[in-house]
C-alpha cells in the first residue's frame, strides 16, 4: 500500500498547499486507487503522480464542506474522457449524491462508466470485500464530518513447502488443498492435517483517517492501534483556543491522539496556510514531544505501508 497527497491545505489553496485529497494505492492484482477526499483541482495535482485516473474505483467524502468536494465534478469527467469504463463507488454523508447529481446534470456531463453513490450518516461498516473492511465514526465538526478506518483483512499464511518435502509430499495438486486447511489421506493411507503446513497469518494493516473535527473520543476508537494515523492539524498549540472555535485541532491534540490509540506512525495533514515554511516545522516538532513517530504531509508526499 502506499499513500499519496494531492493536498493538504486547510480551507483554501495556497501556492505550496492545495486543498484535501490523498490516495491509498492497493499494489493488487487491479491496481486499484482510493481516493480519501477530492478538493478543487485534485485531478491537476494527480497529473504530476502515477495515478491513473481510470484506476480509481472508490472515492471516500468526509464531509461535505467545498475544500474537500469540489474536485469531485472535474475528475469523474476527466475519468470518462480518459477512457475509465469500469465502475466507480463515491461514499459520503448525505447530501453528496445530489451535490455530484446536480453538477454532472447541469454541466451535461455524460459518464461512460456507471456511477455508484452511497451515503451513510451513522456510525458503522460502510464497506467490505474480500480484502479490505471500511468504517466510519462522526466527528465533531462544524457540519456532519465522519472519520475512516480500512481495515485489510489478515493475510493467509504461507504453504510450508520445504515441510512437505520432507514427508515426500511433491509440488502438485494436493498443494492447494494443503493451502487451505484441508485433511487430506495420501497414498499410503497417512492422514495429515493441512493447518499444520501453513504458517501463521499475517496481520493486515489498518488505516485511519481523521478529517475535520475538533477533539473528541471517537478519534482513538477510530485510530487504535492502526499503522497509520492521517490526522487534520489545521492550527498550532499556540492557537488552541481558535481551534476549538472552528471545531479543528492542533499539532498536539493530534499528537496526544496517536499517543492514546497507540498508532505506529502520525501523518498530519489539513494545515492552515498561515503555517508557512520553518512555521510547518513548528508543528511537528510540537507533535513530536508527545508523539516521536510524527510526520508532516505536503503535497506529493508519499508513504508506504509495509506488513
Amino acid at each position: 500500500m502506499e499513500l499519496i497527497f494531492l493536498g493538504t491545505g486547510a480551507g483554501v489553496p495556497s501556492k505550496g498547499r492545495n486543498v484535501s485529497s490523498f490516495a491509498l494505492q492497493m499494489f493488487n492484482k487491479n491496481n486499484s486507487t482510493w481516493l480519501f477526499d477530492c478538493g478543487e483541482a485534485t485531478q491537476h495535482r494527480i497529473l504530476y503522480t502515477n495515478i491513473k485516473p481510470r484506476k480509481i474505483d472508490k472515492i471516500f467524502i468526509s464531509h461535505l464542506h467545498g475544500d474537500h468536494i469540489f474536485g469531485i465534478p472535474g475528475l469523474l469527467g476527466s475519468r470518462s474522457f480518459q477512457d475509465g469504463t469500469t465502475p466507480l463507488s463515491i461514499y459520503g454523508p448525505k447530501g453528496i449524491k445530489e451535490f455530484v447529481s446536480v453538477s454532472l446534470q447541469t454541466s451535461e456531463t455524460k459518464l461512460k462508466y456507471d456511477l455508484i453513490i452511497e451515503e451513510f450518516d451513522n456510525d458503522g461498516k460502510i464497506f467490505e470485500d474480500d480484502n479490505y473492511t471500511v468504517y466510519v465514526k462522526k466527528l465533531l465538526h462544524g457540519v456532519s464530518s465522519f472519520g475512516f478506518r480500512v481495515e485489510e483483512k489478515d493475510i493467509p499464511g504461507e504453504l510450508l513447502v520445504n515441510e512437505l518435502k520432507q514427508i515426500g509430499i511433491k509440488p502438485g495438486p494436493l498443494y492447494s488443498k494443503i493451502k487451505n486447511g484441508e485433511t487430506i489421506t495420501l497414498d499410503n493411507g497417512e492422514v495429515i492435517d493441512g493447518k499444520n503446513f501453513v504458517g501463521p497469518n499475517k496481520k493486515g494493516r489498518v488505516i485511519t483517517y481523521i478529517g475535520d473535527t475538533k477533539v473528541c473520543e471517537q478519534i482513538v476508537e477510530l485510530a487504535r492501534d492502526c499503522d497509520v494515523l492521517i490526522h487534520e492539524c489545521t492550527f498550532s498549540a499556540a492557537d488552541e483556543k481558535q481551534a476549538s472555535e472552528y471545531y479543528h485541532c492542533t499539532s498536539t491534540q493530534a499528537a496526544t491522539s496517536a499517543k492514546l490509540s497507540n498508532a505506529k506512525v502520525l501523518l498530519l495533514t489539513h494545515i492552515s496556510s498561515r503555517y508557512q515554511g520553518e512555521m510547518c516545522n513548528q508543528l511537528v516538532n510540537e507533535a513530536r514531544e508527545i508523539f516521536e513517530e510524527s510526520f508532516i504531509a505536503s503535497d506529493f508526499f508519499s508513504f508506504t505501508i509495509n506488513r
